[in-house]
């Protein structure tokens, strides 16, 4: 069962274009999926390969003109899979965009692959365009598309919809119970059972480490990036304190900085920077942690109970809101003054206009909620809270 993505309409609209398309994301992410699927909805002659094909890529890398006679010019439009493979693939690519002009499409398993291996040698010949796991949207044309077409989660102008009948509301709370506690990863969220779906992060989880920690990274010894990593699953929606961090994990502070850019590169986790006017009352440097899926990120910490019973629920719930509007492409920062007044999410609109968001597992107004609007009051404060009420409504943003 294919289910549509929200970024393949963007893909589709460069079809025309020179450019080489590449595709970045995890492992796992529905990538190969994405891509056979508009290979496979093209009407002009189509190649799809995969890099995975270790003849192929030895065709590729040692007789490339060899390479291009058979699998380039007899087609139109061009796929390769596992672009990464390829050692010294970039030069190689540019040569073909050079010599034998068709449409190319390649994927890579993380924006380091192709950073490293293409992009330096494509310069003003390359669209890159990065795919996630599953956003909640997504989640819900793959789990319960009757919901998914009468309601958007996390639209931020959903203030003015109706509120969901009360038992579509406990259909979407569940649904997003689930989506918090197992995360997007597509053959997650298809897995017929609990078991399964830890199974699949659990071997998610470790090709991380066989492939990109030891490829890219080139580490032989990684009990201390996975410790890292481990601390900051425990951190997430918190101020990233890197003493703390280089303490734990028994690295320099150097190391600690270097291997949270990784990190970020092979979308395990982001960093959010502070929103900030005045230096003298607001947080200006510290940025704060989240994880590309809660699925995962809750298999590094090894709990997987239920919303309702986590002390963390506030924390889930937050960083799931992050992904939403990091998968819209919405630039975000956080607010926070030297006594600790906090916003969630500054959400930076196409129009140029800002949006101030706070979530909650309990809709309440706080503290620090008063203190902003007065502040900033011509910025639209919203609640974002899984429980309903005249404000807010499950999944959906309230404005205040």
């Amino acid at each position: 069962m294919y289910i549509s993505r929200n970024i393949e309409e963007k893909i589709l609209s460069y079809l025309n274009t020179p450019e080489i398309i590449a595709l970045v994301g995890p492992r796992q992410c529905g990538k190969t999926t994405l891509l056979k699927h508009i290979h496979d909805s093209l009407s002009g002659p189509a190649n799809f390969i995969t890099f995975e094909d270790k003849q192929l890529l030895d065709l590729f890398t040692k007789q490339l003109k060899e390479f291009i006679k058979i699998h380039i010019e007899p087609y139109k439009y061009i796929f390769i899979d596992e672009f990464q493979y390829a050692r010294r693939g970039g030069k190689g690519l540019k040569y073909i965009f050079d010599t034998s002009p068709r449409k190319i499409f390649i994927s890579g398993s993380s924006s380091a692959d192709l950073t490293i291996q293409a992009i330096k040698f494509l310069v003003g010949r390359i669209f890159v365009f990065q795919l996630a796991p599953f956003d909640f949207a997504e989640y819900l044309s793959a789990k319960a598309p009757l919901l998914r077409q009468r309601y958007q989660p996390f639209d931020y102008v959903a203030a003015s919809k109706p509120m969901p009948e009360p038992s579509d509301l406990a259909d979407l709370t569940a649904c997003f119970n689930e989506y918090a506690v197992f995360g997007g990863y597509p053959r997650v969220v298809l897995s017929k059972s609990r078991d399964e779906k830890i199974e699949v992060l659990k071997n998610i989880y470790n090709t991380y480490f066989l492939r990109e920690v030891k490829d890219i990274l080139g580490l032989v010894d990684d009990y201390k990036l996975a410790q890292m990593i481990k601390a900051l699953a425990l951190q997430i929606g918190n101020l990233v304190e890197y003493q703390e961090i280089s303490r734990i994990a028994d690295l320099s502070y150097q190391t600690v900085k270097s291997y949270l850019n990784f990190l970020q590169k092979t979308f395990i986790s982001c960093l959010i920077k502070p929103f900030f006017i005045n230096k003298r009352t607001e947080i200006v440097k510290n940025p704060k942690v989240y994880f590309y899926d809660t699925g995962l990120r809750n298999f590094i910490i090894n709990d997987f109970r239920d919303l309702k019973e986590r002390d963390d629920r506030g924390a889930l719930l937050e960083n799931g809101a992050a992904m939403q509007f990091l998968k819209k492409e919405l630039a975000i920062n956080f607010w926070r003054t030297k006594r600790q007044a906090e916003i969630d999410f500054i959400v930076n609109l196409p129009n140029n206009q800002r949006l101030a968001i706070e979530v909650k597992s309990t809709p309440r107004i706080t503290d620090s909620v008063v203190e902003f609007r007065k502040k900033y009051p011509d910025v639209p404060l919203f609640l974002a809270s899984l429980a309903p009420n005249e404000q807010a409504g499950s999944l959906f943003l309230g404005q205040l």
